[in-house]
């Protein structure tokens, strides 16, 4: 283990990457970073955004390698969906700032280890709380809490990676005015079905409302649904669509994760100066997401 002095000497060299999160949890890919065989406790290298690749680069992170077998979880290692319940990630700025590092002594109530107000908010409705991260700490590209965007996980009932599509890739629970504090709890739709033998494949998304580059994440799980009684089928996911307008219908159903400001693979449309996101702009509904079965 590193000593503390060092290691706060490293995290305090993260720097802009404190201003992204993303979810840590069992089960994840890159959770020691890209280096085969080698433990990185203070590794951000899921934290990073996606923004204007071509799709054989954001789909599942290949830009880094995080969609490779090599940085897969350890055998037996899987994020646990129970059937009608809820499971529970820790979204954070790197991985020294989650309790799977340090045995948690660089955690806090927050993703990027450190204390703020339970208030906490921008100094002004013209700034962001993203806009001076040495200053403000990191956080979450958002005015405060009530106006974070929104994040999601998504399943597909294949365990080889290359079988993943975005057909088959449906959104299952959303968390509304997230990412905000570390600990976030998502619920299981009651009927789903078990995964097969190998895992289930599960994405955790977030598409940021304004407040620095208009990016989008999708990070990589091994996934199992446990306790589950039901034979259903998930339907094929659609792409969804911009509806707060008042007058475009929302899409009903299994929908697709957001793909938005990339070079290629772009599934959804807004109004200028609009972000999507994983809320009910989008025609979802906080939760976990009952509709999406055939």
């Amino acid at each position: 283990m590193k000593p503390i002095t060092t290691l706060a000497a490293t995290l305090a060299s993260v720097g802009f990457v404190r201003a992204h999160v993303a979810a840590f949890t069992k089960g994840m890919y890159c959770l020691n970073g890209t280096q085969p065989g080698v433990e990185d406790l203070n590794t951000n290298t899921v934290v990073n955004p996606l923004f204007q690749l071509p799709k054989n680069q954001w789909w599942m992170q290949h830009d880094r390698g995080c969609d490779s077998e090599q940085v897969a979880p350890s055998p037996g290692d899987f994020l646990d969906l129970p059937a009608g319940g809820s499971f529970t990630v820790e979204l954070a700025s790197n991985r020294a700032q989650s309790s799977l590092s340090y045995d948690g002594k660089f955690t806090s109530e927050w993703p990027d280890g450190k204390d703020h107000p339970e208030d906490w908010h921008s100094p002004s409705p013209d700034t962001c709380l993203n806009a001076n991260p040495d200053k403000l700490g990191g956080a979450m590209h958002t005015h405060n809490e009530s106006t974070a965007a929104g994040t999601a996980f998504a399943i597909s009932y294949n365990s080889d990676l290359s079988k993943v599509t975005m057909e088959n890739l449906v959104v299952f629970t959303l968390l509304e005015h997230t990412p905000w504090k570390r600990i976030a709890t998502y619920q299981v739709p009651q009927d789903m079905p078990p995964c097969p033998e190998g895992g289930c494949y599960c994405a955790w998304l977030w598409v940021p409302d304004g407040c620095g580059e208009p990016n989008m994440y999708m990070q990589n799980f091994k996934c199992r649904v446990t306790g589950s009684t039901s034979n259903r089928t998930l339907a094929p996911a659609k792409p969804p669509v911009y509806c707060a307008d008042g007058t475009t219908p929302c899409v009903p159903g299994a929908k697709q994760m957001i793909a938005w400001n990339q070079a290629e693979g772009n599934n959804v449309e807004t109004p200028a100066g609009v972000s999507p996101g994983y809320n009910q702009k989008m025609g979802w509904q906080p939760g976990a997401q009952n509709d999406i079965f055939q």
